[in-house]
């Protein structure tokens, strides 16, 4: 059995969350990406074993294993995660200068998006930083600059974006002052960008500009200025096609609805303002299908690799895979990676406290899955999904029984029997 007389707390870590969106903060959580200890695997027999602080240091680790789940890489993200990296390289390798084309990545709330391209920043930057001076020639000092080298940089879009602001969100990422001008705040972006050898700007929940008010569009201007500014410019949105971005569309006030250039002509003002769609690729990180039988095995093998990661003293294999419980996790998550994260987390709580130490659909139909502590998403921008109710549990699969490809849903009481009707 594990010796569980030292303190394990080290193994894992306390404090505060590093900020990606300080240079400080982005080095912290790179150098520790996949350095978490997980919790020793014990049976119960073994854990009754413990005295009573180990027992409680224990039940603590495990609960940051369960809060800490390795970040997977699905079918979804390895796209996105191979043309980002492609763009990264390319862009950062053209020694040319001149624009360089860019990318979006849409999709709907808590599906990865964030996670999948800051892991690939992360490797880029890797990767990068091993070339030491080929990629950080000797300049001259520049005042109000520090000398560190800061390949990727990553900025939140302000919920009220101006392009003042969003000046003011790349150069804190460098802990740089605030110019009192906008002329002067994109100068001193520029001079950031340049000073620390930047070659990736990545620019989160970017569907935050409406279109709606000039403001929006002023600073959609000035995204893509930054583009000439030899970096590789990676935006992240909710539904970009849907916000208007890609065509600059306008807001309409009488019908409320974003306009698109042109109307069916081809004219110099048309071309001038689709330039943002040109200058972008756009692609997609979808949640998971379950219409398919391809999609169903990436389903469960996500599954799998999620229940290998699990420390409940009565888990199982196939826990998560066997029975009904592929259908019931994707009922009550639509496929969405961030709400099965949040439900498995908060699922594998409630069966520690409550001793049953498993997952079923009966215990995870007593947990809901709240997102009202995520005060950095805006709503109005489609950051938080539509979460299906927890009374919805599937009726068991028939051994031999071929798997449906959509989830057949039964409704049971809160004895876990079926529901008059059913």
């Amino acid at each position: 059995m594990t010796d569980l007389t030292i303190n394990p707390l080290p193994l894992f870590g306390f404090g505060s969350a590093p900020d990606r969106t300080t240079f400080e903060g982005w080095q912290d959580w790179r150098l520790a990406r996949g350095t978490f200890s997980p919790a020793p695997r014990l049976t119960a027999a073994e854990h009754a074993a413990l005295g009573p602080r180990a027992r409680a240091l224990n039940d603590l680790h495990r609960a940051a294993t369960h809060v800490n789940l390795t970040l997977q890489r699905t079918p979804m993200s390895d796209r996105v995660a191979a043309l980002m990296d492609s763009r990264m390289r390319n862009n950062a390798l053209d020694r040319e200068p001149g624009t360089r084309d860019g990318l979006m990545i849409s999709g709907g709330g808590f599906q990865g998006k964030t996670a999948t391209a800051c892991d690939a920043a992360a490797e880029f930057e890797g990767l990068w930083r091993d070339l030491g001076p080929q990629v950080a020639p000797k300049r001259p000092p520049i005042a109000g600059t520090r000398d560190l080298l800061a390949p990727v940089v990553y900025c939140k879009t302000p919920v009220r974006a101006t392009p003042k602001g969003l000046c003011q969100a790349i150069l804190d990422f460098f802990g740089a002052p605030h110019p009192k001008t906008l002329h002067l705040s994109v100068r001193a972006v520029r001079d950031q960008l340049k000073a620390h050898c930047s070659t990736v700007l990545i620019l989160d929940d970017i569907t935050r500009l409406r279109m709606h008010r000039e403001d929006d569009q002023d600073t959609l201007d000035l995204v893509r200025d930054l583009m000439d500014m030899n970096v590789t410019l990676v935006l992240i949105g909710v539904d970009i096609p849907g916000s208007g971005l890609l065509r600059e569309g306008r807001h309409n006030r009488r019908t409320g609805r974003i306009v698109m250039p042109g109307n069916g002509r081809r004219t110099f003002l048309d071309e001038a303002a689709t330039q943002t769609e040109r200058r972008f690729d756009l692609i997609g990180l979808d949640p998971f299908d379950y219409g398919t039988n391809v999609g169903i095995a990436a389903w469960m093998s996500h599954l799998a690799g999620i229940e290998v990661q699990l420390r409940l003293l009565h888990g199982h294999e196939g826990m998560l895979t066997g029975g009904g419980m592929p259908e019931y996790l994707f009922a009550r998550t639509n496929g969405i990676v961030g709400l099965l994260k949040r439900l498995i987390v908060d699922g594998c709580d409630h069966a520690m406290r409550t001793g049953a130490e498993r997952l079923t659909p009966q215990l995870l139909a007593e947990v809901n899955i709240g997102l009202g502590n995520f005060p950095d998403r805006d709503p109005d921008a489609g950051e938080i999904p539509d979460i299906p109710p927890a009374t919805v549990v599937p009726a068991p699969v028939v051994p031999g029984q071929r798997r449906r490809a959509k989830p057949r849903n039964t409704v049971f009481d809160d004895h876990g029997d079926r529901a008059a009707g059913e």
